[in-house]
């Protein structure tokens, strides 16, 4: 069986998997998100092999995260976020703060994200109600959005059904 083509999905999280699920590509991220800029500060930062290295830059530069850029006066090229990379990070300090939380060991994390001007640690992006209320799980409803077709449709209006003990799925229209 050839292996799933999630580009091709029409769930943009399915899409956004193509992109980002590979195991470097986050990570890639994280240390663009760090400073890094020129290819063998990623390799060395990463310890990873020069071929995988390139194969992730070029896909995250195929894909409008990242540009590719020769500096003015020739020289090697770097890497720099794009806006479609830089609106990646709240997601990227949302992970982090999960796997520091759950993956880390009795040390702690091993870094620590710090507003610049604050010197005060970030904090994990939250959920909230315009009243500033957190949201949890079982506040939110699933809905079709307006992109979504019949098929999608159909099978929230069916789960709602069968939501039994899921008070998530209970609630949907």
């Amino acid at each position: 069986m050839p292996p799933t083509d999630f580009t091709t999905m029409p769930c943009p999280v399915a899409r956004s998997m193509a992109v980002l699920g590979e195991r470097w590509a986050i990570l890639v991220m994280r240390e663009a998100f760090y400073g890094s800029t020129r290819f063998d500060e990623f390799e060395k930062n990463l310890g990873i092999a020069p071929n995988i290295l390139s194969a992730r830059l070029k896909t995250l530069v195929t894909h409008g995260l990242l540009d590719r850029v020769t500096p003015e006066g020739g020289g090697r090229h770097v890497y720099q976020l794009t806006e479609k990379g830089r609106d990646f990070f709240p997601a990227y300090v949302a992970l982090k703060a999960w796997a520091d939380r759950w993956m880390t060991d009795e040390k702690g994390p091993l870094t620590v994200l710090q507003d610049k001007r604050s010197g005060t640690e970030i904090s994990t992006p939250s959920l909230t109600r315009a009243d500033g209320t957190a949201i949890t799980l079982d506040d939110v409803r699933v809905l079709p959005g307006p992109g979504a077709g019949r098929f999608l449709r159909a099978p929230l209006r069916r789960s709602r059904r069968r939501a039994r003990g899921q008070p998530w799925l209970r609630r949907l229209p």
